[in-house]
């Protein structure tokens, strides 16, 4: 019996109409009631090791079901591309892209934030916060029947979380620069990207690139509704994923990895439509037809600026001492000045 999940089936559709230049692996499975269900990973463009990369990555939390529907989205119209458009094609000479839009395929299934063994997976990585993190929020092992379950101590990653690490530090950790953008929606009335570090308020090395990579966007999308700030500065929390990858890529020197969050703010929506609050799903998703094409509109444009900036990174990466000292200063002054929230 197949499982009803259209996300599933979109993506599988979209395996088929890319091949052969979309690849695609089963890098793991999960039970979900009934139904054993894949976790795809697929990788476009040139695989050279030298080429830098960018990843997609969806459905980590299965309520967020709009953060899986962009990938899929975004995908969709590369594939669609592929049939006719040269400068995709000699984009992808110069790019690595890498999907895996459904991370967490039993939680969709299923409907619920965490995976089918009630683990929270952006709390599942063997990653403590070194400052106070808030009640449950920040992580939590008391009981899987409770919201931000990390999982039991020393108990070994969730197959989910295991299958997204292996593959990002296969496609992406392996090379000179790589970008990552993982896409999830979340209270709020703002859109907003975030970067590591999660687990303290330390700024990370790699903090001058990422001024430099908002400052190009914002020369590039001048009327953009994007906050970008590092997670730090709304809460803490143990077991982020992305700051455990973050911190295994900068033990190589000569390594650049910038991941970010993509949080969609959903109050935006429920403000727009407050019936849907009362709807499990209508929480963290936009409901009618014509707000779910305007979110795609807008965040295909931002994955489509970070498969641009990755291919061309050598022409906006800082690279001098000066470049360097100027984007930190500029950093520092903007999100570390003032108390985190």
């Amino acid at each position: 019996m197949s499982p009803d999940l259209p996300q599933l089936a979109a993506l599988e559709a979209l395996i088929d109409e890319g091949q052969p230049l979309l690849q695609t692996q089963v890098v793991g499975q999960v039970q979900a009631g009934r139904h054993r269900l894949p976790i795809h990973a697929l990788t476009l463009g040139n695989p050279d090791p030298e080429v830098p990369a960018v990843g997609f990555f969806g459905g980590v939390h299965g309520l967020e079901r709009i953060g899986a529907d962009v990938v899929i989205a975004f995908l969709g119209s590369l594939v669609k591309r592929l049939a006719w458009d040269s400068v995709l094609h000699a984009q992808l000479q110069k790019v690595r892209l890498v999907f895996m839009p459904l991370v967490n395929p039993g939680g969709l299934l299923l409907g619920t934030r965490a995976n089918p063994r009630g683990v929270d997976l952006m709390r599942n990585a063997p990653m403590e916060a070194v400052e106070k993190v808030p009640f449950l929020i920040g992580g939590q092992r008391i009981s899987r029947g409770l919201p931000w379950f990390r999982g039991e101590a020393g108990a070994p990653m969730e197959i989910e979380s295991r299958a997204l690490c292996a593959f990002v530090e296969a496609e992406l950790l392996s090379r000179r620069f790589s970008l990552a953008v993982d896409c999830h929606s979340g209270f709020g009335t703002q859109d907003r990207i975030w970067f590591p570090y999660a687990h303290t308020a330390t700024p990370i090395r790699h903090l001058p690139e990422i001024h430099a990579l908002k400052t190009i966007f914002e020369q590039t999308h001048n009327h953009h509704v994007y906050l970008f700030e590092p997670q730090s500065r709304q809460y803490l929390t143990h077991g982020d994923i992305w700051d455990y990858l973050y911190r295994k890529a900068e033990q190589a020197r000569d390594r650049v990895f910038l991941p970010l969050t993509l949080e969609m703010g959903s109050w935006m929506w429920i403000k727009k439509n407050p019936r849907q609050m009362f709807t499990r799903l209508g929480i963290f998703n936009p409901i009618l037809d014509h707000r779910h094409h305007r979110v795609m509109r807008r965040h295909i444009a931002l994955l489509d600026f970070l498969a641009r900036a990755a291919s061309s990174h050598l022409r906006w990466l800082p690279s001098s001492d000066d470049d360097l000292a100027r984007h930190r200063d500029a950093a520092i002054s903007r999100w570390y000045r003032e108390k985190p929230r």
